[in-house]
C-alpha cells in the first residue's frame, strides 16, 4: 500500500487556507512576466507595513566583470561598527526565475543589526533571460569581489559566509562549487533554506507533493525547464547547473539545510546533507514535521517558524563569532 501522507501542522495549514492559490499555484510560470509584476508587488506591499531599521545602512553596489554586465549588489551593513564586520552573501527565492534582491530587505535589515553583520544581497541573473549556469557565475562573481575588497568596505574576509532560500539556496550551492573547483578561498559556510537543487525531479518527494499550491512538482518542472531548456533530466546538466548533480562534495564548506517534510526539495536535501556528511563536510540537518515550501515565510509566527530561524540565527551566530577576525592595520 502507498505511505500515506502526513498531515500539515495545524498553524500551517490555517496560513494555507487564507492564502490566494489559483489553479497553477501560488507562483504562477504559465505568465512569468506577470508572476514577476505580482511578486514585486507583494513585495513593495509588505515593505510598506515593516518599520525599517535605522541602524543599518544600505548601499548599491555594482560589481564589474570582465564580460557582460555588472552584478548588482545591495549591501546592508550595521552603522559604527566596531570592527571588520562579518558578511552573509545572500541569494534570493524564487526558483531562478522570479523575485529580486530587495525584497528579503525587510527582514535581512534586522537580522544585520542583531548579528552584526553586513548582508550582501545579491542580484543574480534569472532563467529564461539568462540559463544556468549564469546564475552561480555571477554568485562566484560577487563572492570573489566582496572577498577582495573586504577591507576597503570594512569587512572581513575571512568570514564570508554563503546563504540562500530555495532557488537562491541552490545558486548559494552552486556558487559553493564553483568557489572550490576555481581554487578560491572556501567560504565560511553555506546556509541553505529549502534549496533547490535537482534538476531530474526523482525523488519520492518530488513525486508525492502534487497538490499544496506552493511550490508542487508541476511547477518545479516547468522552473527547471525554463532554466535549463532541453537539457533537463539529461547528462548535460553539470553541477554548476543543478547542485545534485555534483559527486564529489569533498572541500566544501560546513553546511546548514532545513527543509519542510511536506517539501518538495525534501529528499534531495536530505540525500545532500547525507553526501555531504560522507564526504567529510560538517552538516546541520533540520527536518520540519508537516511544514511544507517556504512554510517560515507563509507562517512566519507559527512555532515551526520561530523554531527553524532560532535554528538558523544560532548558527550564524557561532560560526561568525568562532572564526577569528582579521587583523586590522596598525
Amino acid at each position: 500500500m502507498p505511505r500515506s501522507r502526513p498531515a500539515i501542522d495545524s498553524e500551517l495549514a490555517a496560513a494555507l487556507q487564507a492564502m490566494p492559490i489559483g489553479p497553477n499555484g501560488i507562483f504562477d510560470l504559465t505568465d512569468i512576466p506577470a508572476t514577476r509584476q505580482a511578486v514585486r508587488a507583494l513585495a513593495e506591499s509588505v515593505a510598506g507595513t515593516v518599520p525599517d531599521e535605522p541602524t543599518v545602512a544600505t548601499h548599491e553596489i555594482q560589481v564589474p566583470r570582465a564580460e557582460g554586465p555588472d552584478v548588482p549588489i545591495l549591501l546592508l551593513r550595521p552603522r559604527n561598527p566596531t570592527g571588520p564586520l562579518p558578511v552573509l552573501l545572500w541569494f534570493h527565492g524564487g526558483g531562478q526565475v522570479l523575485g529580486f534582491a530587495a525584497q528579503d530587505a525587510p527582514w535581512l535589515k534586522p537580522l544585520s543589526a542583531a548579528l552584526g553583520c553586513a548582508i550582501a544581497l545579491v542580484d543574480y541573473r534569472l532563467a529564461p533571460e539568462t540559463p544556468a549556469p549564469g546564475a552561480a557565475e555571477d554568485g562566484y562573481t560577487a563572492y570573489r569581489w566582496i572577498s577582495d575588497n573586504a577591507a576597503d568596505l570594512g569587512l572581513d574576509p575571512a568570514r564570508v559566509g554563503l546563504a540562500g532560500q530555495s532557488g537562491g539556496g541552490g545558486i548559494a550551492a552552486t556558487s559553493a562549487l564553483l568557489i572550490r573547483d576555481r581554487g578560491a578561498e572556501t567560504p565560511l559556510f553555506q546556509l541553505l533554506m529549502y534549496p533547490m537543487l535537482d534538476d531530474r525531479n526523482t525523488t519520492e518527494s518530488s513525486r508525492e507533493i502534487t497538490d499544496i499550491g506552493i511550490w508542487d512538482r508541476s511547477t518545479n518542472i516547468l522552473a527547471w525547464r525554463t532554466i535549463l531548456g532541453d537539457r533537463t533530466g539529461t547528462e548535460d546538466v553539470t553541477p554548476y547547473h543543478a547542485a545534485s548533480r555534483a559527486t564529489d562534495l569533498a572541500g566544501l564548506p560546513p553546511t546548514f539545510i532545513g527543509v519542510g517534510e511536506l517539501d518538495v526539495f525534501r529528499d534531495e536535501n536530505l540525500d545532500y546533507a547525507a553526501r555531504l556528511r560522507a564526504h567529510g563536510v560538517p552538516v546541520e540537518l533540520h527536518l520540519y514535521p508537516g511544514a511544507y515550501h517556504a512554510f517560515d515565510l507563509f507562517a512566519p509566527r507559527s512555532h515551526l517558524a520561530t523554531s527553524f530561524h532560532r535554528a538558523l540565527n544560532d548558527y550564524l551566530v557561532r560560526h561568525f563569532t568562532k572564526a577569528p577576525a582579521t587583523p586590522t592595520a596598525p
